[in-house]
């Protein structure tokens, strides 16, 4: 299905969905835990929803009414079929869980998901005995306990491989360490799921490229807790301010928070926005734009936005130490310069980025949404300053972590509307 979207001025005041990334990481914790913990939560993501139903058939029994999703853990089943959906969190945060657990598991996932990579993480999980009887194809196979000891990850390949191994350490009877050899890139992930394991009541020793887990843990409930607001999709918004002469300011977000997309202020002032933070409130306003060197070593999720910024900015910018964005949910690299010069901008590939001239005298077009969350999010700010309408395929996939996007996005004053594919 395809979306189409009318040029058009956003505007006005927006509150911050809840982060998927604070989600995920605080209901594997919950699911852990002594007791019952009350979750709040204003969205319910594909992805989130993946997480959810992968714990619910590992035994957790969990519960969701409204914006409260209830966790009550339950004995972990000795076999399991897990279904990541299309969540690469999902997957790799479990994969390690399941065998610090002792389960027989079997995982599944859809989309481009048996493409990504879970090397080097499945070798490490190997060394320390766990067995996958199945290479690198789904559904994975695996059986075995995890073992405690010296985990040695390359630190800019993914994250979540860290993450995964962060959540499950705790639970075996003897010390763990991670060792991960620089650079290490997206550290910003590594700090939420340290901040999430501390209010579980774990301990992380962290040093300069090193982890030190002290092992038998105990997870205890807070009782009561709430997911943050998430940085990472309110950028779409953010950044659409920058773009509007009244400006967009964004609630519920606290510039406090370990997340790495908050990041997005400083490359929006940077690019001569105007920023202004009150309390929990952010606001952007249009002014003189121009382009700048962004390194998005640490904001890879906000290069897609950054890049619709970029084009409405004078001279050039360059978008630098993003290869790993070639393994998301399509070759980010290629989709957002597909999606770039689909509507006229002036937009090329490197090897790890994207360099782009300011051109503000765009056409319109169709775009693939390449089933992207975050290239359909993108072309629909950017159709806000085109002459003509956009069309963007794969609409739904918004779904993934932002399902009522265009909603908000048409209460902004948006104008998108659904046509069938021959619209």
């Amino acid at each position: 299905m395809t979306v189409s979207c009318t040029p058009s001025v956003l505007d006005g005041k927006i509150g911050a969905i809840s982060s998927k990334s604070d989600a995920h990481r605080i209901l594997i914790c919950a699911s852990l835990c002594d007791k019952q913990t009350y979750i709040k939560c204003n969205v319910m993501s594909k992805d989130i929803a993946a997480t959810i139903c992968c714990l619910k058939s590992m035994g957790t029994d969990i519960s969701v009414n409204e914006d409260i999703i209830t966790v009550t853990p339950k004995p972990f089943n000795k076999k399991a079929d897990l279904d990541c959906g299309e969540s690469g969190s999902t997957l790799r945060f479990l994969m390690p869980l399941v065998s610090a657990l002792d389960m027989d598991v079997t995982i599944n996932g859809h989309g481009r998901l048996p493409q990504r990579p879970i090397s080097p993480l499945k070798e490490e999980m190997e060394k320390n005995g766990v067995t996958f009887h199945t290479d690198n194809e789904f559904p994975l196979h695996l059986t075995g306990r995890l073992q405690s000891g010296e985990y040695e990850l390359l630190g800019n390949v993914s994250s979540q491989f860290i993450t995964g191994l962060l959540l499950s350490l705790p639970l075996l009877q003897g010390d763990s360490k991670i060792k991960l050899i620089p650079p290490v890139e997206s550290k910003s992930y590594l700090d939420i799921t340290v901040s999430v394991l501390k209010k579980f009541g774990i301990e992380i020793v962290e040093q300069e490229n090193l982890y030190i887990i002290k092992g038998n843990q105990k997870f205890l409930s807070p009782n009561e807790i709430t997911v943050d607001g998430d940085w990472s999709n309110a950028s779409f918004f953010l950044c659409a301010g920058a773009l509007s002469e009244k400006g967009v300011t964004v609630t519920n977000l606290d510039v406090n928070s370990p997340q790495g997309d908050k990041k997005i202020l400083d490359v929006l002032s940077s690019m001569g926005a105007d920023v202004e933070i009150k309390g929990n409130e952010i606001t952007v306003k249009k002014n003189a734009l121009k382009g700048i060197t962004i390194d998005a070593s640490d904001i890879p999720d906000a290069v897609p936005i950054i890049s619709v910024v970029a084009t409405f900015c004078s001279g050039e910018t360059r978008i630098i130490n993003a290869g790993r964005l070639r393994i998301k949910e399509s070759d980010r690299i290629k989709s957002v310069v597909d999606m770039l010069k689909s509507v006229g901008a002036d937009a090329k590939e490197t090897d790890d980025g994207i360099i782009i001239n300011g051109k503000s005298d765009l056409q319109g077009g169709l775009v693939n949404g390449y089933n992207d969350h975050r290239i359909v999010m993108s072309a629909s700010i950017l159709s806000t300053l085109c002459k003509g309408n956009v069309k963007i395929t794969d609409y739904k996939a918004v779904e993934k972590s932002y399902p009522d996007f265009f909603t908000d996005f048409n209460k902004m004053g948006g104008n998108a509307n659904v046509i069938n594919d021959r619209g």
